[in-house]
């Protein structure tokens, strides 16, 4: 059976509440109870009171709970009322119905109660107002069976006992006192309620309870199982960023590092774009197209260029002899300033040229030390016939003394190669050709300063010592038979000819540059000398504040047993073992300070 939800009539199937609906209910306009609004369909009104009239429709219903519970459960006078109303609804009904179709036979449920929701909200104020209306038109004497006729008992409030006038009154009182009550029903109000601790509803029993709590956990668990899913996807997708950044971090740092390693080549003459020759004919080109050089002088220089690579023999375009001889006079006849003097047995300066321009300073210096070499006689043994070699014939020599064993540290860093190259060379590699050529010598490092403000008066004092053994008693000009010291610092080279000690006990180191043109070390050759021609040899303490400088100081010649030791150490074991302790000497470098 089914019921209709606004009359609660009954029909026995779905096709007959679809007629009954339509016949019935369609045809008529649905009015909201509460406010009269008009003009929508069965469930848009539904919606409307649910939302806009909650409040009022429950006390509605609270109310027709009250009147049927006071109906059913009266005495012979709650049946007088209950007839009186059936009687007045049926007065009214039949007196009025042309002015109110709404209120029909159909509309009451068969016990006489107005239990369904709907009918009593819609039906129930309507028939109030109706009826107050027709007491003003009618007179109550002429309606039959009216409640003026029959018996009536006022009403009486079922929590309380008050009575009232009429129905409305009561109805008034138990809204007004009573609401508290009205919110549950009375045989639902001692039942024991449960409340959810995770959303606060209330539920009526305890199964119910529990498979509430139950869609809680369920959803709960699928939340965290979401919340690891997405937690996991960021941790890979915060590791494949990390990935990511620290691959172009580190393709970023191969490139720097790549880029400095091919500065320092560059630099250092390693970047293979050539050497001696090729840059000589470069720069050469260079000038011609400048107009600074005729087309024929580069031809001539070019031929005596390769000739010179010819033979292994410098050309001595950049030489200038005879300073130190000159410096010899100068101090004999001037130089009031100076106390002594010590200079280093005869020395050629040469400086660099169009093919070694920027790289070839320990090359020169080597020349300028073994112009020295050559003209002392005590070196005759290891260097007889020799010659100053072109810059291309050093670098071969040095090769040579690398493939015999000398410092195969330097070979590796040097890929075992400097010819066709521009690579720089310093103490270590002069060393080593000098003692592949017999020459005894030694390395000592001035690794950090001993001065205020970065200086090096160590270094001088120890030049000092190393060209005078007596200073007391000495001549003011003193021309030692000490060669020259070649003095390495970072990024240069220069060759050591000589000290002063002025009057003011200040010493002074008198250097040859191998970045001074020949022009202006011819000027020092003049009979009339002036002291400030010096100015571009004198190197005061002052003057020195690289952080590190090293010097190759020589000592003698080697024999050929030392020269063995030197190359395989302790593994030569021919040689006597004081030639071996005094070459492990000489190769140690001496550390001041």
């Amino acid at each position: 059976m089914l019921s209709c939800d606004i009359c609660g009539e009954t029909v026995t199937s779905e096709p007959d509440m679809k007629a009954h609906l339509l016949i019935v209910h369609m045809e008529n306009e649905v009015i909201c109870p509460f406010c009269k609004l008009s003009g929508v369909n069965y469930d848009e009104m539904c919606f409307h009171i649910e939302t806009a009239h909650f409040e009022q429709n429950e006390l509605e219903r609270s109310f027709a709970r009250i009147n049927t519970i006071q109906i059913r459960t009266s005495d012979n006078r709650k049946d007088n009322t209950l007839q009186c109303r059936m009687e007045v609804n049926s007065s009214v009904h039949s007196a009025c119905a042309s002015n109110h179709p709404k209120i029909s036979a159909q509309s009451l449920p068969n016990d006489g109660t107005l239990e369904h929701k709907t009918f009593y909200s819609e039906n129930l104020t309507e028939s109030r107002k109706f009826l107050k209306s027709k007491e003003k038109e009618c007179d109550p004497s002429k309606i039959k069976g009216s409640i003026y006729e029959t018996t009536y008992s006022s009403p009486e409030c079922p929590f309380c006992g008050r009575i009232e006038d009429c129905s409305q009154d009561m109805e008034n009182h138990v809204k007004t006192k009573h609401a508290d009550l009205l919110d549950t029903p009375s045989e639902d109000r001692d039942q024991p309620l449960y409340d959810c601790p995770m959303c606060g509803l209330i539920c009526t029993n305890y199964p119910i309870l529990q498979e509430h709590v139950d869609l809680h956990l369920e959803e709960s668990s699928f939340g965290h199982g979401i919340d690891r899913v997405q937690c996991s996807r960021d941790l890979e997708l915060a590791h494949q960023l990390q990935q990511e950044e620290d691959r172009k971090r580190r393709s970023e740092e191969s490139r720097q590092e790549m880029g400095e390693f091919q500065k320092l080549q560059r630099q250092y003459g390693l970047d293979n774009s050539g050497g001696y020759k090729q840059q000589q004919l470069r720069n050469m080109e260079i000038e011609v197209n400048r107009g600074r050089m005729h087309p024929s002088e580069f031809h001539r220089r070019k031929a005596d260029m390769m000739e010179s690579l010819a033979i292994g023999i410098d050309d001595g375009k950049t030489k200038t002899s005879g300073i130190i001889e000159a410096l010899y006079r100068y101090y004999q006849n001037a130089a009031t300033d100076v106390r002594r003097v010590w200079l280093s047995t005869g020395v050629d300066h040469f400086h660099s040229s169009f093919g070694d321009k920027g790289w070839g300073c320990g090359y020169r210096n080597f020349q300028m030390l073994l112009s020295s070499l050559l003209q002392n006689d005590a070196y005759d043994d290891c260097l007889k016939g020799m010659s100053i070699p072109c810059i291309p014939k050093i670098q071969s020599m040095i090769e040579d003394a690398w493939k015999e064993g000398f410092d195969p540290q330097g070979a590796s860093q040097l890929n075992n190669r400097l010819q066709g190259t521009k690579a720089w060379i310093g103490a270590c590699e002069v060393y080593t050709l000098l003692t592949s050529l017999r020459v005894k010598c030694h390395i000592v490092d001035f690794h950090k300063s001993t001065g205020p403000l970065g200086t090096h008066p160590r270094l001088f004092e120890w030049i000092l010592n190393y060209y005078s053994s007596d200073r007391e008693g000495s001549p003011k000009v003193m021309c030692t038979s000490k060669p020259p010291i070649y003095l390495q610092h970072q990024g240069h080279s220069r060759t050591v000819v000589g000290i002063e000690e002025r009057k003011n006990r200040t010493l002074c180191l008198l250097i040859f540059d191998p970045g001074c043109p020949s022009r202006e070390m011819q000027k020092l050759l003049k009979q009339d000398m002036e002291a400030s021609n010096l100015k571009q040899l004198r190197k005061f303490v002052g003057n020195l504040k690289h952080k590190q400088y090293q010097i190759v100081a020589v000592e003698g010649v080697l024999s050929s047993e030392e020269k063995v030791v030197l190359i395989s150490g302790s593994k030569v074991h021919h040689a006597p073992l004081w030639a071996r302790r005094q070459a492990s000497q000489v190769f140690t470098a001496e550390k001041i300070p």
